[in-house]
């Protein structure tokens, strides 16, 4: 098969109705309009975050510094790039499920993060509880479920150390420059899904 050209990419749609009916060269074409929109993330995330800017919602600074706050905590912490990115991006789901945030987000980023931080931020709203539970009678050790879990400590680190202290008007995070490059690292290249 050949490569279109630009134009072609532009101009070109499929002609089937039912996905059952396409073709392998409509199927080449359309994995090239993914790719391509793929490489659109990582400033589709940014964009998100800078959503997230203006609305304390009741705490003392927004979630856009909030989000701040927890990367720059992981960073100065020696955390690794993509830890980093997690902590960033940990509640970008807030933007448009604050329902199950902490699954959106997990959900955006598996593709390119280790099972390891997948399960931290697919969780951590849940381990959050920890800390307010208990004021509308439930039980603030519900994170004990997952106890036997090998990640459960680093669920229990990442909002003990980085999350649940991240509301501090007078701390001094890093501007989102400081973290773009790593968030576009981490986003040039999907991994494997995991299961």
């Amino acid at each position: 098969m050949r490569s279109m050209t630009s134009n072609e990419i532009v101009k070109r749609t499929v002609k089937f109705t039912k996905m059952e009916n396409g073709t392998a060269d409509e199927y080449v074409y359309l994995t090239k309009l993914y790719e391509e929109s793929r490489d659109t993330v990582p400033d589709m995330l940014l964009s998100l975050l800078n959503k997230m800017k203006g609305d304390p919602m009741g705490y003392q600074i927004d979630r856009y510094s909030h989000c701040l706050q927890t990367a720059t905590r992981a960073e100065k912490d020696g955390a690794d790039e993509e830890t980093i990115v997690c902590a960033l991006l940990h509640d970008v789901g807030d933007i448009v499920a604050p329902d199950n945030h902490s699954e959106v987000a997990a959900a955006i980023l598996r593709p390119y993060i280790s099972e390891k931080n997948y399960w931290i931020v697919r969780h951590h709203g849940f381990f959050q509880g920890y800390y307010f539970f208990h004021h509308f009678g439930k039980d603030r050790n519900a994170r004990d479920s997952f106890k036997e879990h090998k990640f459960y400590k680093a669920c229990i680190d990442f909002c003990e150390n980085w999350d649940q202290c991240s509301f501090d008007p007078n701390f001094e995070n890093y501007p989102l420059e400081f973290f773009e490059p790593m968030l576009k690292r981490l986003f040039m290249k999907p991994r494997k899904i995991h299961n």
